[in-house]
């Protein structure tokens, strides 16, 4: 998929979230505030295979899912070149695998004015 040229938003948005009511309200946030598709895994599996389908223009990613985490579709993300930014309730201090270390990360809850600055910046990772 193509990045909108007109605005600078990503088209197609993946969302990494377990918990389906806090999925619901970043997919209505970021439908709301322009992006024209939204899809959301609730485990790192399920990511890997939409990935597969489809890449992404750019993925949200909570760090921790029940029974693991997002780091294996954070290095899949990077491997391709997509940005993505982590989002999280804990503190910055997660203990991220050194190759996501520099990482950017959002708070969790996120206001939307934050969400959607970073959509339109498609934050990448240093090389590593």
């Amino acid at each position: 998929m193509q990045r909108a040229i007109d605005d600078g938003m990503p088209s197609d948005v993946l969302i990494v979230e377990d918990d389906a009511i806090i999925a619901l309200d970043f997919e209505d946030t970021i439908l709301d505030i322009g992006v024209k598709a939204v899809r959301t895994a609730g485990s790192a599996a399920r990511a890997l295979e939409l990935i597969a389908e489809r890449a992404p223009d750019f993925a949200l990613l909570d760090v921790g899912l029940a029974g693991g985490n997002s780091f294996a579709v954070a290095e899949r993300l990077h491997a391709l070149q997509i940005p993505f930014v982590f989002v999280t309730g804990y503190s910055s201090d997660i203990g991220l695998p050194p190759r996501l270390n520099g990482t950017p990360m959002l708070p969790k809850p996120c206001t939307r004015d934050l969400l959607e600055a970073t959509l339109r910046q498609g934050p990448r990772r240093s090389p590593t």
